[in-house]
């Protein structure tokens, strides 16, 4: 009698063990990079490009709003700043030797730094944006980050990754000196890896190159770009830790880069082209005025950490004195409510911060938390759920599958907590036990893993491997023969493991047959011990 169908276990990969069949291969993969050479749009140099342009655009925009938020979110206080700074990315993009849709936002973020994506998805932050002094060197930062875009810099990692056949990690956003830089983003995994990539010599050298062409082309003085230059050089040389964090981290700066600027602004001339030292003054003038603010906050932040909470208040409440609209000093005011359980207080300052930018996800997310603790689920799930929306996060998946469970919906817990617990922190491990503790039992094959081998009398043995959070225990293995068509051809037999498995433990049953040809083992029943 046949009981199981053929799916319940597991099935031999192909090899290929003739040389012609490898020879193939070889012929084949050599082919594919013959037909993936192509020649760089900027440097007109012959590369690998597996990447297409509608495949770079694409990348781009798929991670480009979630990345946005994980970096603390668009400067939205005084939007003039972003149109101007829009304008001058405008005017340089015209000069790149390549045609992308080229886009860029502020950033509401202290940490000094610019990047871009493939496909012309640009960012720079407001904290980057008080450290120049001029639109030239504006000019020079953006100059820089369209040749990354053009030149195919971060679709080059890429495809060094392709070649290298590694897959995206679930990466932790961690944005220094921002309010939600812990949480692990996984709506922006993908962001996190394009724009984290540290570019090598060889790159930053190109795009300051060609950069400062593009400059030059747009009628900017292109010596802006060795001030630019010997001013993060000595900023590095302070190990200032914002700079170290933000910009330095991804581009750092040499006196190379410094004497390569030099000789490639001689050659360009342009000593009588535009600085626009006033016009950039005036442009981020509001910025300037907000400073006090900002900085106020950052140091409310600080404080909350060390948990100074006196001065965190002081600090917060000066700088909501200073900018009354900045969303982001009314959302670290709920986060301190919500930290000393002042749910009520905590819900009134998210619903200012929604409703001053009501598109952030940490608003929504921390409402959400505040609502679950006055015992307002409804409410709660609907904040969740906006958050999830605007950046999928574990912490929110965790939380609508708690909710969904509470509700008597399994299966919509279980979708939650799968996803949540894809991350590599504190509470994805705990979704991943959620999950475990719903589904193991009735899907024992996807956490308990089998091994067939040999005993040293010859006996086949079953390893039984527990991937699951949770100690199981009744574990059960069943066994049979299959031809190489895949059907089953006996009966099924059935084989018990004794005592309890903890997690990350394997455990071996003898099973008393010697003919492995055909045999192949999976687990059919399991339960989770109880734990003392």
């Amino acid at each position: 009698m046949i009981l199981f169908t053929r799916t319940l276990f597991a099935r031999a990969l192909p090899v290929i063990t003739s040389r012609s069949a490898a020879r193939t291969v070889v012929a084949l993969g050599l082919a594919t990079l013959l037909a993936a050479c192509g020649t760089n749009p900027v440097t007109g140099k012959r590369e690998l490009q597996f990447i297409s342009t509608t495949q770079e655009i694409a990348m781009g925009a798929q991670a480009y709003f979630p990345t946005r938020q994980a970096q603390g979110g668009d400067y939205i206080v005084h939007e003039g700043v972003t149109r101007y700074v829009q304008r001058v990315n405008n005017r340089e993009a015209t000069a790149s030797d390549r045609d992308l849709p080229y886009e860029i936002v502020v950033l509401n973020s202290s940490v000094p730094n610019a990047w871009a994506m493939p496909g012309g998805k640009m960012a720079i932050n407001r904290g980057l944006l008080t450290a120049l002094g001029s639109e030239a060197e504006l000019a020079a930062v953006l100059g820089h980050e369209i040749v990354h875009a053009a030149a195919r810099h971060s679709a080059k990692g890429q495809e060094r990754g392709l070649l290298l056949q590694t897959g995206l990690l679930a990466t932790q956003i961690a944005v220094a000196g921002e309010a939600y830089g812990g949480l692990a983003a996984t709506g922006a995994m993908l962001g996190a890896t394009l724009i984290n990539t540290r570019y090598g010599r060889e790159a930053e050298l190109e795009s300051d190159l060609y950069g400062m062409e593009y400059m030059h082309r747009a009628g900017y003085n292109p010596a802006a770009a060795i001030d630019l230059q010997q001013t993060f050089v000595k900023l590095s040389e302070g190990r200032q830790s914002g700079w170290l964090e933000g910009l330095f981290a991804s581009h750092p700066p040499s006196q190379e880069r410094v004497e390569r600027n030099r000789e490639t602004a001689a050659r360009l001339g342009g000593a009588d082209l535009e600085y626009g030292r006033e016009r950039y003054k005036a442009a981020i003038a509001p910025l300037v005025k907000d400073q006090a603010a900002y900085e106020a906050h950052d140091n409310a932040l600080k404080a909350a950490r060390a948990d100074d909470f006196a001065t965190a208040g002081r600090e917060i409440d000066k700088a909501i004195r200073l900018q009354p609209r900045e969303a982001k000093f009314h959302g670290l005011k709920g986060d301190m409510a919500l930290h000393k359980k002042q749910y009520q207080a905590a819900n009134r300052h998210y619903d200012k911060a929604i409703g001053l930018y009501p598109d952030y996800f940490a608003f929504h997310l921390q409402k959400g938390v505040a609502l679950q603790e006055l015992g307002n689920d409804k409410a709660a799930r609907a904040a969740f759920e906006k958050s999830n929306a605007l950046l999928p996060t574990p912490n929110a998946q965790k939380a609508l599958g708690d909710l969904a469970l509470a509700g008597g919906d399994r299966a919509l817990a279980i979708e939650y907590f799968s996803a949540a617990a894809a991350a590599n922190s504190a509470i994805g491990q705990e979704a991943a036990l959620s999950m475990a503790t719903l589904e193991l039992e009735e899907r024992p094959g996807k956490y308990l893993k089998t091994r067939l081998a040999r005993d040293q009398a010859g006996q086949i043995v079953v390893g039984v491997s527990n991937q699951s959070p949770v100690p199981v225990t009744r574990v059960e293995v069943s066994v049979a023969y299959f031809d190489q068509y895949g059907r089953q051809v006996s009966e099924v037999q059935r084989y018990p493991l004794r005592g309890s498995l903890p997690p990350g433990e394997q455990g071996v049953i003898t099973t008393r047959l010697t003919d492995g040809s055909g045999l192949r083992a999976a687990v059919s029943s399991a339960r989770i011990a109880k734990q003392r």
